[in-house]
């Protein structure tokens, strides 16, 4: 495989199947020698993945920085370091970037901002925005169990 490009992602695949078997270490060795060959996008926000799965938030939030330079319309990125800002308590500073991923022109998952910005407001009280976020997060997925649960809970305490 003489193209660095297909040895790079072949390297985020691996990294990416060492990364849910619980071998975070050995991913984020894979992930890295993918970026050596080939930066992009996906590399720089996997790694920052697995980085939040050791606990090492800021450097998660480094990684997607660095996605994001990369290609900019990329979603995951965004999207991650919302979810990331929530779990450390900074709703607020969360939301910006959740409002971004909804807008990326290239994200899958495409729900999952509408789902992290429907909590949000949920915490907040805001139950009216919380629901047009859980509606949008099921107008992308519409078998999405936790878009409906939070709809009909929200639904019963508005009535």
């Amino acid at each position: 495989m003489n193209n660095p490009q297909a040895k790079a992602l072949e390297l985020v695949r691996r990294a990416h199947q060492r990364q849910m078997a619980g071998a975070l270490d050995d991913a984020v060795s894979l992930y890295q020698r993918s970026l050596d060959l080939c930066p992009t996008a996906e590399a720089h926000t996997y790694l920052g993945w697995t980085y939040s799965f050791q606990g090492r938030v800021e450097e998660a939030i480094a990684e997607c920085k660095k996605a994001i330079v990369l290609d900019p319309g990329f979603g995951n990125p965004y999207n991650d370091i919302g979810a990331y800002l929530i779990e450390e308590g900074d709703i607020e500073g969360a939301i910006p970037w959740l409002d971004r991923a909804k807008r990326a022109e290239r994200y899958e998952p495409r729900h999952f901002p509408f789902l992290n910005l429907g909590r949000i407001y949920l915490v907040k009280g805001q139950l009216g925005r919380a629901l047009v976020e859980f509606q949008g997060a099921l107008e992308i997925d519409p078998l999405n169990k936790l878009a409906r649960q939070a709809i009909d809970e929200i639904s019963t305490r508005l009535n």
